[in-house]
């Protein structure tokens, strides 16, 4: 069975930091504490004296200053590491922690689950390759030394970055090392530790490499574990959940996060409000207990980008300057199927390519597999298509040596719908205004990942006036947005009147709109 060491690295809250070391080793876990030497003196003996007799708890055995994008979080992640080793023989995993960090799985779950594979679980990314550094310094980070820290000595850090840069001043990486980048949350088996443990004490040029390095928690170990385990025994992923605003600060939970934290595929979350106090008391009970059946969902990341893209997502009506590629064409018409049941509008324009010359085209900007024509590339991928939309559409025109198209687009991308609306080409819009059950609400959920088949049925009734609300703010975006030529066909309406509707935008006759709207099944679900 699985003894977990708890690397923990913290510098306020001294009763917290009390609390979370009581809970985690009252199931016989341990852990090894490092509190930050900047902190205060008498913090640091609130929590030595509270722990002294606990068994399974011990602390680093120098404390260093920590700093934000310093080795000395490295370094003092080492120190616990080393003390952990001594003090706990029969410690089988170590675990990172931060004292924000909050278990969200029972003891008993995250030891069956780590007793499931004999793996390391550490983020660990190609430095140079991959897109996990979103902004800001890359190489630099590397080939540079860092002496200063970015935040508290901003002149200092940049002036002498400068000044190697100016003088060519750079450096190479070991050789032997391949760069690796990721979270700084892991949990790695004895074997690993140890291994890792060897390695600095033979490897000094790595370590003078990585203490002038910048941000080298998100380098170091990820970085070692590579070069030392096998890759079949690395999962590339963290067991803390964690996530982040657009603005690149991490998100914070609260107390009515509690079902939304059990049900994703984490032993931990990061980070837990301080003012969060019947959250902490649930989560703290829940470590210690037996027979806890968890519904494992994991729609955490899509449900929070969801919820807060709603109304903060811009929506822009002129053109970007590599759209500006001339009309559709003053002569051609653009007929636009508009509805968030795509089955529904796939259904319609089926029987409008059957039974009229019109070419059609399905969810172009919206499902990747839409069947579409080689037009050299430019159809290839999704961001292709939306940054050339109008070049895509007027290919599309000439391919099909046409000058009426009719294409789908789901109501949400009403920049799409602004673009084409304002080009000299017609453009008619058909509404398709569907009635939403909560069984089709609880699918769509699940089909755009904002739930999972176990995500709670609380949580569900939660989240489904949400939705509901979000899809009729769309309908009413595309009414306010007053384009011209904007039909509607709607579920409720007979098919007389729907049939009306749809010889207009389609510019037939009323016979062969009716027979083209008179399909018993098209609302059905």
């Amino acid at each position: 069975m699985a003894k977990i060491a708890f690397i923990l690295l913290c510098h306020k809250d001294p009763e917290a930091i009390i609390k979370q070391a009581e809970r985690l080793t009252a199931v016989g876990d341990y852990m090894s504490i490092h509190f930050d030497a900047r902190a205060h003196p008498d913090h640091f003996k609130e929590i030595k004296d509270a722990l002294e007799n606990n068994p399974n708890v011990t602390f680093a055995k120098k404390r260093v200053k920590c700093g934000w994008g310093e080795w000395s979080l490295v370094q003092a992640t080492l120190l616990a590491v080393e003390a952990a080793v001594e003090a706990f023989p029969r410690a089988t995993h170590f675990y990172m922690l931060s004292g924000d960090c909050m278990a969200i799985k029972s003891a008993e779950y995250a030891h069956e689950f780590l007793d499931h594979l004999d793996v390391d679980y550490i983020e660990s990314f190609d430095y140079f390759e991959s897109d996990w550094i979103k902004t800001g310094m890359k190489e630099d980070r590397l080939i540079y030394r860092h002496f200063f820290n970015e935040r508290t000595q901003k002149r200092r850090f940049y002036a002498a970055f400068n000044f190697q840069r100016v003088l060519g001043l750079t450096r190479k990486i070991p050789d032997d090392i391949q760069v690796q980048i990721g979270s700084q949350w892991w949990c790695l088996r004895r074997r690993t530790v140890e291994w890792i443990l060897d390695f600095t004490k033979k490897r000094r040029d790595v370590m003078r490499f990585f203490k002038t390095t910048w941000i080298p928690d998100e380098t170091f170990f990820q970085t070692l574990v590579r070069h030392l385990v096998p890759e079949k025994e690395i999962r590339t992923r963290t067991l803390t959940f964690l996530m982040f605003t657009d603005y690149g600060m991490p998100v914070t939970f609260y107390n009515d996060h509690y079902d939304l934290l059990l049900s994703q595929d984490y032993l931990f979350a990061r980070k837990i409000s301080p003012e969060a106090k019947e959250l902490k008391r649930r989560l703290g009970l829940l470590y210690a207990t037996r027979g806890w059946d968890f519904k494992i969902s994991n729609e955490g990341a899509s449900l929070f980008k969801f919820l807060t893209g709603r109304g903060r997502i811009g929506r822009r009506f002129g053109l970007r300057f590599w759209e500006n590629e001339g009309s559709l064409g003053r002569e051609r018409e653009m007929l636009i199927v508009v509805c968030k049941k795509w089955h529904v509008a796939k259904r319609l324009v089926e029987r409008i390519r059957k039974m009229t010359n019109v070419p059609c085209i399905e969810y172009l900007f919206n499902e990747e597999p839409t069947e579409l024509p080689d037009l050299g590339g430019i159809q290839s991928t999704m961001d292709k298509r939306h940054r050339h939309r109008r070049a895509l559409v007027r290919m599309l025109f000439d391919y099909y040596e046409t000058d009426q198209l009719v294409i789908c687009i789901d109501p949400s991308n009403l920049d799409l719908l602004n673009d084409f609306a304002a080009d000299r080409a017609k453009t008619r819009l058909l509404e398709i205004e569907c009635r939403f059950s909560e069984a089709y609400l609880t699918g769509h959920a699940r089909r755009v990942g904002l739930a999972g088949e176990k995500t709670p049925k609380e949580t569900l009734e939660r989240l489904l006036p949400t939705i509901r609300a979000d899809m009729a703010h769309e309908s009413d975006a595309l009414r306010d947005a007053s384009f011209d030529g904007h039909f509607r066909l709607r579920e409720t309406d007979t098919i007389e009147t729907n049939a009306a509707a749809l010889a207009q935008f389609l510019g037939v006759t009323p016979e062969k709109a009716y027979e083209i709207a008179n399909i018993d099944y098209l609302f059905a679900d």
